[in-house]
């Protein structure tokens, strides 16, 4: 289904025409439930894998101490509380029946870690993005399909093997893993997307604030306020899941705190924003990136759906920030850096 971002509610280079030159495309992803294939770019799907390449793992840094669950228990829960959600209730009846209520709570209630097994985890695929659909991506001499893989947990910042990308050439792919290797707990459920398939749309960003010349970011600052938008929500860097553009603003840390960490964990080289991972495809800051499809799409849900349009992925990051993936600029088969913003 196609997405079509609105036009930006003033043209901010008409006044500030230095921003022009600071511009850049953007391909928002715009993921939907669907069930895609190993030939579709997609969140959470299935990937187009060798059959004779080794599955990538991941030491946990720590045992967990908490109860976990496991991927069967996330997938299981969600698509109950989904139904239960989509279904008409009348005003004095409860959300699930004692059963379904029984089945959420054994879920939510976990495994004791101790009784799974330890060592290495296998990742899970995160995103599978082919040259065709990201056209604002650079893809290494030789490549046209982009996988990126990450182990569920809560130590998703910085740069380590938890986060891994796999850059090849999809016709090089002869035989196809059919049954890749599952981890046997999940730390983090949130951190688990729902198979999306992508309706990518290019648009164009502007840098955000802080990474603009101060008397710049203060002269934007005052003119959007005289006109009572908001440069950061409205005008600059697009809200969702998306690959390459700008960075994502910083909303809950000082940005100077990560200078230091926008460097290649392997060689200190340059990053470039890569993959955006958004915990909404719009919130009520940003809303004027709403897709004009999805009005009327909103329109046709029924009660208060559990799997909604502006979290296709029932995926939040922190308390519903944004991880921005970073690549290494000279050589992209180096472990990204993730950062919370």
């Amino acid at each position: 289904m196609t997405r079509t971002t609105p036009p930006r509610p003033l043209d901010i280079t008409a006044v500030f025409p230095e921003l022009a030159s600071l511009a850049r495309m953007t391909t928002r992803l715009h993921p939907g439930p669907g069930t895609p294939t190993v030939h579709d770019s997609s969140v959470g799907g299935p990937l187009l894998w060798p059959a004779d390449e080794p599955w990538p793992e991941d030491e946990p840094g720590y045992p967990p101490v908490r109860p976990v669950q496991t991927l069967a228990d996330v997938h299981q829960m969600r698509a109950l509380l989904t139904q239960a959600w989509a279904r008409p209730r009348g005003p004095r009846e409860n959300l699930l029946s004692a059963q379904e209520s029984e089945t959420v709570e054994r879920l939510r209630a976990g495994h004791d870690p101790a009784l799974l097994p330890t060592g290495p985890q296998p990742l899970i695929p995160l995103a599978q993005l082919y040259a065709r659909d990201a056209p604002t991506l650079t893809f290494p001499e030789g490549a046209d399909l982009l996988q990126v893989l990450w182990a569920p947990g809560y130590g998703i910042e910085g740069c380590s093997a938890n986060v891994q990308l796999r850059w090849r050439r999809a016709s090089d792919v002869q035989e196809v893993l059919r049954t890749p290797p599952e981890p046997a707990y999940v730390e983090c459920g949130d951190h688990v997307p729902e198979p999306c398939l992508l309706q990518p749309e290019s648009v164009q960003e502007f840098p955000p604030g802080h990474l603009l010349d101060q008397a710049l970011d203060e002269r934007v600052y005052d003119w959007c306020a005289q006109k009572s938008v908001s440069y950061q929500s409205d005008l600059s860097v697009a809200p969702g899941w998306k690959a390459g553009g700008w960075p994502a603003p910083f909303t809950f840390r000082d940005p100077a705190d990560s200078d230091e960490e926008r460097q290649c964990g392997e060689c200190s080289g340059p990053l470039e924003a890569l993959l955006t991972i958004d915990s909404s495809e719009w919130d009520g800051d940003s809303g004027s990136w709403r897709p004009a499809e999805t009005a009327s799409e909103m329109a046709k849900l029924v009660g208060d759906p559990y799997r909604s349009l502006h979290n296709p992925t029932m995926m939040t990051i922190g308390r519903g920030y944004t991880l921005q993936v970073y690549s290494c600029v000279s050589t992209p088969s180096h472990l990204p850096r993730t950062i919370m913003q």
